[in-house]
């Protein structure tokens, strides 16, 4: 049987680069050399695309960095790749520029490479925000994850919020902000967003994600530094109400048009709330998996997952994030995530492992249901005669 070549892009311009890497690390290792070809295309910081020359093997975002710091610099190595943006049998063109004999300019090689499927192991913006799903979706090459719709939905925190109002889905109270109002008048943005919503509340940029520029606010002085740290990242800002006694409970979900959904799981955070440093470097973070709520409640979490995943119009895969009152055991969906964390002590792989599906196994289903869907958009008329 010929086996399916399938490109891993990873890294990106996005402060979740080296999550991205990580992920893709144990993509790449866990992928059934019988059935695939896996082939390593790596996106640098700058934005630069290449074909690694050998694949990424940190098993996670610390390590990365500690890989980063020893080398002193950006990691190169490998031919600079253009992914064509029409339907072609040569998905990627790979060019070396360092032929030549000589005194003889060196000659640039172009080699075109099929691709079968591509699986785009990208964190936040440029990559999980529906910008490469474009890319692909011109280029008519069979991906993992969701659409381009779907993508940009769930990484704007703002428009997902409203989707999900509009799904009658159970959200806490929140307000967004532009930027420019926050660096205009700062004190009176502040000041509306108590009248509103009180303290304390959690600040955010729309667009990003593994948490990052990320605040909790408990004073008004707290809030105005919050807003600023959210507005270097983003041109708008997402202030929730913060949930009393909360607990965090995420959910996996995975499928095309009949999605189901993985037992959920608990965070117990090292600080205060599960923040970037939380999430990826200090280690200290616990897991319970499964979550330790009664059964009612489980399932009543996993079909809202289900619920925000259709709302979206997801394929693929996402996680999806809920907020719990520990007294109370009211609900709210606090957002998705599109393509979450994906090494194999990420909570989105932890919780299909303790639903019943290895590693392994969730690689080769998200591939299948990425030519399933391909192969069913391709049924579908492109012209009116």
């Amino acid at each position: 049987m010929k086996k399916l070549r399938v490109g891993v892009i990873y890294g990106g311009r996005s402060g979740e680069h080296e999550v991205s890497v990580a992920s893709a690390a144990a993509v790449m290792a866990n992928l059934d050399r019988a059935r695939y070809e896996p082939v390593p295309i790596r996106i640098d910081r700058d934005g630069r695309w290449a074909l690694a020359d050998k694949p990424p093997t940190a098993a996670s975002a610390s390590e990365v960095i500690e890989q980063t710091r020893s080398e002193m610099k950006p990691l190169r190595a490998g031919r600079e790749v253009h992914l064509l943006p029409r339907p072609s049998e040569e998905t990627i063109l790979a060019i070396d520029r360092t032929h030549g004999r000589g005194d003889e300019e060196p000659r640039a090689i172009v080699t075109g490479v099929g691709i079968d499927v591509i699986f785009p192991v990208l964190h936040g913006p440029h990559g999980e925000d529906g910008t490469v799903q474009g890319l692909l979706e011109l280029a008519n090459v069979p991906y993992v994850g969701c659409g381009v719709l779907a993508s940009s939905v769930g990484m704007d925190k703002a428009l997902m919020k409203r989707v999900f109002g509009a799904a009658g889905l159970p959200q806490c109270a929140y307000d967004v902000v532009l930027r420019r109002r926050v660096l205009a008048e700062p004190e009176v943005v502040a000041g509306e967003l108590m009248d509103h919503l009180g303290l304390p509340v959690f600040v955010k940029p729309a667009n990003l994600g593994s948490s990052v520029g990320i605040s909790k606010a408990r004073t008004p002085e707290e809030l105005v530094e919050a807003l600023g740290l959210a507005a270097d990242y983003d041109r708008k800002v997402v202030v929730e109400a913060a949930v009393p006694n909360a607990r965090e409970i995420e959910v996996a979900v995975i499928g095309n048009d009949d999605p189901i959904a993985s037992v959920p799981g608990e965070i117990m955070p090292s600080r205060e709330f599960y923040d970037y440093e939380a999430k990826y470097l200090d280690g200290s973070s616990r897991l319970a998996i499964p979550a330790d709520v009664p059964a009612d409640m489980g399932a009543r979490l996993q079909s809202l997952a289900v619920d925000a995943f259709r709302a979206i119009d997801g394929a693929g895969l996402s996680r999806v994030d809920f907020l719990v009152n520990a007294r109370t055991g009211d609900v709210f969906v606090n957002e998705i995530n599109t393509m979450p964390g994906f090494t194999t002590i990420s909570m989105y792989s932890k919780l299909w492992a303790a639903t019943g599906m290895t590693y392994p196994e969730l690689v080769d289903r998200l591939v299948q249901l990425a030519l399933e869907r391909h192969a069913e958009k391709q049924q579908l008329r492109v012209s009116a005669f």
